[in-house]
């Protein structure tokens, strides 16, 4: 699907009723196709390039950057999406030892930029 192109024209003032479709002719951007994939956006933050910044998340943006990818399912599209960050531990491999259920749920609590991996 155009994004940006339709993007482009909802700005000038079209409609989505006044866009065509594209890929069907037929339809207007308006009608919802069935879609059979899923997207993710996965932020990338470089906290190892500032050691003395602080890593927690809040509301502040933090992040550097973002990684898109597109899958058959959310799993699909999440391991794409880590794997495209290019981070050490960004995949859900696990090899490291296996932590205690507490240590476990304590940093799991933290809001930082390793959490996904904790909780995956």
């Amino acid at each position: 699907f155009p994004i940006a192109k339709i993007a482009a024209k909802l700005a000038v003032g079209y409609t989505l009723d006044e866009i065509p479709n594209d890929i069907t002719e037929k339809t207007p951007a308006s009608f919802e196709p069935t879609l059979d994939y899923v997207v993710v956006k996965a932020p990338r933050f470089a906290f190892e390039k500032f050691p003395s910044a602080d890593s927690t998340l809040t509301t502040t943006m933090k992040s550097v950057g973002e990684a898109m990818a597109i899958g058959r399912n959310f799993t699909e599209a999440l391991q794409k999406a880590l794997r495209s960050l290019e981070k050490k531990g960004s995949q859900f491999a696990f090899t490291g030892p296996v932590g205690d259920r507490a240590e476990l749920l304590a940093e799991a609590v933290r809001p930082t930029d390793g959490r996904i991996n904790t909780v995956m």
